[in-house]
């Protein structure tokens, strides 16, 4: 009989119910004990919903109440110094590493004041995670009740027997770095952290355990051979723990593994490996003959990345691949990854057109898929005929859908010449127009766009979205709105005004709705970091602007303000990968279509007077293929290719901005610097100034504002400290490239703390500008 698996679930629930409950004991309006509750009626629902769909193999310690890389720096006791020494209550301690505490001092104790840890994306998703943080002499020890243990009892009283999921020891220690001041290589504290997996195994065993999924995603990358070599003895040393331990299910996901098959092959102790066969199905062979003699295969062929039904034919064959050459016995059928990256049901989108929606499947859908395509290979077809039946229809009625293709975007793409994607001049003479028009002074400052929206924004958008007020009143509302973020930004004093943008609810979604060929649920989010949410268009058919998206709102904005002002726009790579790409044809073919959509908006903003424009590309990074190669010089190409023909077309006087966001610029910098954007923001807060070494070494002479503050967190930086990140990037940075900026939007904040966290910015540029004044 083969079984069907899966590897993680959404976290959320159905209603975002775990971001409210989060948000709301963040902010003193919910309890510790009733958000605890919460998070255990959640797991209990989402055990739940797996069995009923009929799933055989259900996760658990998957949950988290921010992110499950977190949960393990707090399981394996590596919390760092400077958050323990607060005696903080667990989860607040958690809590900070993830977004930071600060509190004045009071009668019941000191004053606390510490940053969130770094945060990054987590592989080529866009959930971020946070990075394990480990100093030099680094002790593990596992807490006291190991979450795995605690809710896998949880799960059990409830009637489900669950599979217990860890992050491998290998990928915990190659995804952490070094603390500032720190010199430690993480990887070698593996032998200081594997007693720590052998005792929690243990436990896991003794609480009823019989299998554990131990993700080691990084054995997808090219490896130095130290990190390489270090999985044999590592699961060797699991491995010998015997009837001591539950049995090891070796999962690895977002690529293939061939090229690190030797390690496979030291791994045939361990009772299963799981392989991503919707990305890299060619890898199923190879791994296969990789397998030892009694081992089971996982083959993940339910896409945990993306929405679109899963094609039953082609994964029933797939899986039968496998039980071909090693039995059915030895065969589970699975999700490629978590389910985490995925909507949580289907059954919530009652505004979706009903022929576009036979197209998709979320989590919970993809949960019943699972359990049809275990029975195809078990029984036969035959056993689930109008599954299948109705699984081909849905298939074929997508391929050749009229919503999906546009002859009129063929037909611009077709018209696509060299001199589209060279701006008119080189840097330097379009820098010195720049600064004679612009007229900005040294250490110029700005924002990365977004200005918090406030619920006020939120309950106009809601009531002009149900038609409660007219189109007319909604205008006069988001004009006051711009009229209030210039006249802040006038108070602030800076340089390069934005209009805020309160009339956007996401900075992707908003341009789909203006695009054709996106389709947009109403309840489709997703996580992205901690209790930040977001609900991905979809991207159903070719794309084309209409008419201008944003031209009215940037005019209207420069109209009122003294300063210049910049219109923001989200780039053509960000569009596609924070979006649900389609399947059916390449992402350089959809990454074109966006670019000539944005460059006739670009050219309309140049037209109404804006001569700042930024085209933000935090994704760019996210896109990259994990491995270097050809794979990864081709997707670089059309990547840079789409950015430049979206921006190209304006006068060298026309100032280009970028933004990358959680971006280790330092591998495909290259890249970078090919995008040719007259001024680069990056987010550099929580990072070691001496990754900007890269932009010293390389030459690059362009403008460039590594951010000086988290906005992920409410903390609010001193001026001091401003200026001691401002002082550290003029380590590496001269003083005419310099910008000061926060580190991303800020739209998720409050108007209190960013104010105050922009004053001590802006004085902080003063500050320097002052100093290099009397220098020169």
């Amino acid at each position: 009989m083969v079984q069907s698996s899966i590897l993680g679930f959404p976290r959320m629930g159905v209603n975002r119910d775990l971001k409210k409950a989060t948000e709301a004991y963040w902010a003193g309006k919910l309890s510790q004990e009733d958000l605890l509750a919460e998070g255990k009626r959640l797991r209990a629902e989402h055990w739940k919903i797996q069995k009923d769909a009929g799933v055989d193999i259900i996760p658990s310690n998957d949950f988290s109440y921010y992110d499950h890389v977190l949960d393990h720096i707090q399981l394996f006791g590596a919390t760092p110094p400077r958050y323990t020494q607060h005696n903080l209550d667990p989860i607040d301690e958690f809590f900070a590493m993830g977004r930071g505490h600060q509190k004045p001092q009071t009668d019941k104790g000191p004053a606390v004041d510490v940053p969130s840890l770094e945060m990054v994306k987590w592989f080529d998703s866009n959930y971020h995670y946070v990075k394990p943080t480990l100093q030099d002499d680094q002790k593990f020890k596992l807490n006291a009740n190991p979450k795995p243990v605690a809710e896998f009892l949880e799960a059990k009283e409830a009637g489900v027997v669950t599979r217990p999921v860890l992050l491998g020891p290998v990928s915990f220690l190659t995804l952490g770095k070094a603390d500032r001041g720190q010199k430690v290589d993480p990887i070698d504290l593996l032998q200081d952290l594997l007693p720590v997996y052998e005792e929690l195994l243990t436990k896991l065993k003794e609480a009823g355990a019989e299998t554990v999924q131990i993700d080691e995603p990084v054995l997808v990358f090219d490896l130095p051979p130290r990190v390489k070599n270090s999985f044999k003895p590592a699961y060797e040393k699991l491995g010998n723990l015997g009837d001591k331990a539950p049995k090891l299910v070796f999962a690895t996901y977002f690529g293939d593994i061939v090229h690190n098959i030797d390690v496979l092959q030291s791994l045939q102790n361990l009772y299963a490996i799981h392989i991503d066969a919707v990305r890299n199905p060619e890898q199923l062979e190879t791994v296969i003959g990789a397998l030892g003699p009694k081992q089971t295969l996982s083959v993940g062929v339910v896409d945990g990345r993306n929405i679109w039904k899963t094609n039953f034919k082609k994964a029933i064959e797939k899986v039968e691949v496998a039980t071909q050459k090693l039995g059915k016995d030895r065969v589970l059928v699975a999700s490629s990854s978590s389910l985490l990256h995925t909507p949580h049901t289907l059954a919530s989108e009652k505004k979706l057109d009903e022929e576009v929606k036979d197209w998709f499947s979320f989590a919970c859908e993809k949960a019943k898929e699972l359990t049809i395509i275990a029975k195809a290979v078990t029984d036969g077809p035959a056993s689930v005929r109008d599954e299948m039946e109705a699984n081909a229809k849905s298939i074929e009625a997508r391929a050749t859908s009229k919503l999906t293709n546009d002859p009129k975007v063929k037909e611009s793409q077709a018209k696509i010449t060299d001199e589209m994607f060279e701006r008119k001049s080189p840097f330097p003479t379009r820098i010195a127009q720049q600064q004679s028009s612009l007229n900005l002074p040294m250490f110029p400052t700005t924002t990365i766009g977004s200005f918090p929206q406030t619920k006020d924004i939120r309950i106009q958008r809601n009531k002009f979205t149900k038609g409660e007020i007219t189109a007319e009143e909604y205008e006069k509302f988001i004009e006051k709105e711009i009229q209030e973020v210039v006249k802040i930004q006038e108070e602030l004093g800076l340089d390069v005004y934005v209009h805020g943008e309160p009339e956007r609810n996401d900075m992707v979604q908003y341009f789909g709705e203006r695009l054709t060929g996106y389709v947009f649920t109403t309840h489709g989010w997703v996580q992205s970091y901690g209790s930040r949410c977001v609900r991905p268009p979809i991207i159903v058919g070719d794309i084309s602007r209409p008419e201008a998206m944003t031209v009215k709102e940037s005019k209207y904005a420069a109209s009122i303000s003294n300063k210049p002002m910049k219109g923001m726009l989200t780039g053509p790579i960000t569009c596609l990968r924070w979006s649900f790409p389609r399947d059916d044809i390449h992402q350089s073919e959809q990454a074109q279509q966006l670019a000539l959509a944005l460059r006739d908006e670009v050219i309309d903003l140049e037209a109404a007077g804006i001569f700042v424009i930024q085209v933000d590309e935090p994704a760019l990074r996210e896109g990259l293929p994990l491995r270097s190669g050809l794979a990864r010089e081709d997707y670089l190409s059309w990547a840079v290719k789409s950015f430049r023909l979206s921006v190209a077309g304006v006068k060298d006087s026309t100032q280009i901005h970028s933004h990358f966001c959680y971006s280790e610029f330092q591998d495909f910098f290259s890249a970078i610097a090919a995008l040719d954007a007259d001024v680069l923001s990056i987010e550099n807060s929580k990072s070691d100034a001496k990754l900007l070494k890269v932009f010293v070494d390389e030459a690059y002479p362009r403008h460039i504002g590594p951010g000086v503050y988290d906005i992920h967190s409410p903390r609010i930086p001193s001026e001091q400290e401003v200026k001691d990140r401002v002082q550290e990037m003029l380590e590496f940075l001269s003083p005419e490239q310099l910008w000061i900026d926060p580190d991303c939007g800020l739209k998720t904040r409050q108007w209190p703390e960013t104010k105050a966290a922009l004053t001590n910015m802006v004085n902080a540029a003063k500050f320097f500008r002052a100093k290099y004044a009397k220098a020169n």
